[in-house]
């Protein structure tokens, strides 16, 4: 019997994957060390910011002053303390002059300022026991990161009789780099050694879960090349290495458990490995090409924004999504070619039970058969009960506040977190946190003089410092009366636009950074929206035949977010579980993260979505009988699908230890997302809707089922009729394809 199926077994593709298979890995060997040479520092290269819209008039404003005006746009930020004298004494006087002095003459520092030569109050704290020395290290990130380094030994600690602190934007930055990449060496090595011996607990066989750990290594050390290489044209943010570890880690597992999984199981039905692995391929392997499509693509949506922070992760999640797949359907076939019946030696189960228990049979059903089989008799109950629940966990999103990233993000005991807290509490009117406006034309005093009447009579306008006139340019500083970001700064940035003068104005400032990065998000929202929900519904249609499946996917996909969405707001907004997570809040969400977050989870979701999918299909189109390929469907891939959501949940979590907010804020909601979907929606809500959309699931109208008949793939060929049996009578959606 295996001799009459081999030869429609093998195609094209199994022939070269398996060919020489010893020379594939060896070469694989060689590239991945390459990949190791070519990515080494990249962290070192990696940016902390990237927010902002780089085309937004804020940011055009910023670079202005930078250039004309760099007093006005400090980012380092000096803490002297005088204890318990005054910052007015004449030995603090002197000493914190000659420490402005100093900096003044350091090699990549200018517009240097502090309180004890302009007097200006927004430098001296209320209690007078505190003052500030501002200053601008030039330079891009890493050249100011250098600056710094070089700069902070010499200025940090005690002189004479004042204690001095480092704090300011390019401070918070320095340090966030160098805490994210302390907390993913240390996320590694948790999520490592944990993630095998849950891989271990999956298949039993210590060979078999080595499998899946080293394609996610050759995918995460091949996208640290990529990432590398971008460095050289563009700047790319640090957190995306957070992302490569987790996406690298969980999806070549979640691709390599699928590949292995149906590997085996035709092993068990006494195929011969060649065979097998062409089986595997043509079904396993068709469903892993899809499912990296479909993640590639809600990555890619991130391409239409502006923001390099967003951008960043499109380019590390496209990356190691492709060479996860790659390496699943090219490396992986070639190691289980030379393994063969050996991907089952040291079962490790062995030592803990006696003998060894067979998987459940299709017949037999086990405990995702009876779940399904409930399920489905009891539908509209699951469906409307999982969706409520859904829909109740994501109410808290609906307040939602949105902010920018800040110190806030770093542990309260980081130096720069507590100079900022410091000024925050302790000085008048937030230093650093103001807004300037940028006056450019030529104008007399005396219409810069009605001008800057207009801006004190707006409302929730503290006072206004200036102008500052050099040439054709001049700034004015607007300190509002609350925080450097609420309701009332933003709304003041509008105004300050509206307000009539004889040259042209330009606002920014820490509130106007914030409305222009949400204007940018919420103009190209849109886009990214339908450019992720087109490609899904057609890649998912390519994979089903079905006009209804790829609706459900699309909207139980997008349910399935609602408890993280919910969790994030909750908890890091509102800041519940702030002191056991170990984080600060500041009141509200970074822009760009919900979209981020969005389009990972997605994602994800559609994995574990095109693999339960494909086995139903694959089942229908052998037998015809709807509620029995969802229940097969659900038997097959429930336990598979559960364990590759742990693992994956596991390494988030892992990435969820950061000190870092956003990226604690990152790891824990995408590990809940994934957790959701997995033991909610893809275990109850899909079989229920399934079970009540019926037959009806499967419909298309003629052209389209000409058009998958012609261009749609589908798992596996569809099985001739034995002698004596009729055909089935329904369509074969996508039968040709095999």
């Amino acid at each position: 019997m295996t001799e009459v199926n081999t030869a429609p077994r093998v195609g094209g593709w199994t022939r070269f994957v398996t060919a020489r298979p010893r020379l594939s890995l060896l070469v694989a060997l060689v590239l991945t060390a390459l990949a190791v040479l070519a990515g080494s520092g990249v962290a070192d290269r990696l940016g902390a910011g990237g927010w902002e819209d780089p085309a937004a008039e804020s940011t055009y404003a910023t670079r202005a002053l930078e250039r004309e005006f760099p007093g006005s746009q400090p980012n380092l930020l000096l803490l002297v303390d005088a204890g318990d004298a005054s910052v007015d004494t004449p030995a603090v006087a002197a000493e914190a002059e000659r420490l402005t002095e100093r900096l003044a003459g350091e090699r990549g520092v200018t517009g240097v300022g502090s309180y004890w030569q302009s007097g200006a109050p927004a430098l001296r704290a209320e209690d007078g026991h505190e003052a500030l020395i501002a200053a601008r290290i030039t330079g891009d990130e890493k050249t100011a990161g250098e600056t710094l380094e070089r700069l902070a030994s010499h200025y940090r600690g005690a002189h004479g009789p004042v204690d001095v602190s480092i704090g300011g934007p390019v401070a918070v930055r320095h340090e966030m780099q160098t805490v994210i990449q302390e907390d993913l060496t240390r996320a590694e090595l948790i999520a490592l050694p944990v993630t095998l011996v849950l891989l271990v607990m999956v298949f039993g066989s210590a060979v078999a879960a080595l499998l899946p750990l080293g394609i996610g290594i050759v995918a995460i050390l091949g996208t640290n090349a990529v990432l590398r290489g971008l460095t050289e044209l563009t700047d790319v943010s640090v957190f995306a290495i957070n992302l490569t570890t987790a996406l690298g880690l969980g999806l070549a597992i979640d691709y390599a458990l699928f590949i292995v999984r149906r590997f085996r199981e035709e092993l068990s039905t006494g195929a011969e490995p060649l065979t097998a692995i062409g089986t595997t391929l043509r079904t396993a392997g068709r469903t892993v090409l899809f499912s990296a499509l479909t993640v590639a693509v809600s990555l890619a949506a991130m391409l239409v924004f502006p923001q390099y922070f967003l951008r960043s992760f499109a380019y590390a999640g496209i990356a190691v999504v492709l060479l996860a797949a790659a390496a699943a359907l090219i490396l992986l076939p070639a190691a289980l070619m030379l393994l063969g019946h050996r991907v089952n030696a040291l079962d490790l189960r062995r030592l803990f039970r006696r003998g060894q228990r067979p998987e459940p049979s299709e017949e037999e059903g086990g405990a995702w058969a009876r779940t399904a089989a409930l399920v489905m008799r009891r539908a509209p109950f699951f469906a409307l009960g999982t969706t409520a629940v859904l829909v109740l966990l994501g109410l808290p999103f609906l307040g939602v506040r949105f902010g920018t990233a800040d110190d806030r993000q770093l542990p309260s005991t980081s130096e720069s977190h507590t100079v900022q807290q410091h000024i925050r509490e302790g000085f008048p009117g937030s230093p650093g946190g103001g807004l300037e406006v940028l006056a450019e034309g030529r104008a007399t005093e005396a219409q810069y003089g009605a001008y800057k009447q207009r801006i004190a009579a707006l409302p929730d306008v503290l006072r206004v410092d200036g102008p500052l006139v050099k040439g054709d340019s001049a700034y004015f500083t607007v300190l509002p009366e609350g925080e450097a970001v609420d309701d009332p700064a933003q709304r003041l940035v509008g105004d300050l636009r509206e307000v009539r003068a004889p040259f042209d104005t330009k606002v920014t400032g820490t509130a106007a950074v914030l409305v222009d990065s949400k204007n940018a998000i919420g103009e190209r929202l849109p886009l990214a929206a339908v450019l992720i929900t087109v490609v899904t519904l057609l890649l998912v249609f390519l994979l089903t035949g079905s006009v209804l499946i790829p609706i459900q996917a699309v909207v139980l996909n997008a349910l399935s977010l609602t408890a993280m969405f919910g969790a994030v707001v909750w908890v890091f907004q509102d800041g519940h579980l702030s002191g056991l997570l170990g984080f600060t809040s500041p009141g509200s969400i970074e822009t760009t993260l919900p979209v981020l977050m969005f389009c990972v989870a997605f994602g994800l979701s559609m994995d574990y979505g095109v693999f339960l999918l494909s086995r139903i299909k694959e089942e229908y189109d052998h037998t015809g009988d709807h509620d029995q390929a969802v229940r097969h469907g659900l038997a097959r891939t429930g336990g598979l699908i559960t364990a590759a959501a742990v693992i994956l949940a596991v390494v988030m979590v892992a990435i969820g230890t950061s000190r870092v907010t956003n990226t604690k804020m990152l790891g824990l909601g995408i590990a809940l997302a994934v957790l959701m979907d997995a033991m909610i929606v893809r275990s109850l809500l899909v079989p229920a809707v399934m079970r009540l959309t019926g037959r009806f699931t499967w419909w298309a109208p003629a052209p389209l089922r000409r058009f998958h008949e012609r261009f749609g793939l589908s798992e596996g060929d569809a099985p001739q009729p034995a002698a004596g049996e009729a055909e089935p009578t329904r369509d074969k959606v996508g039968a040709s394809a095999g």
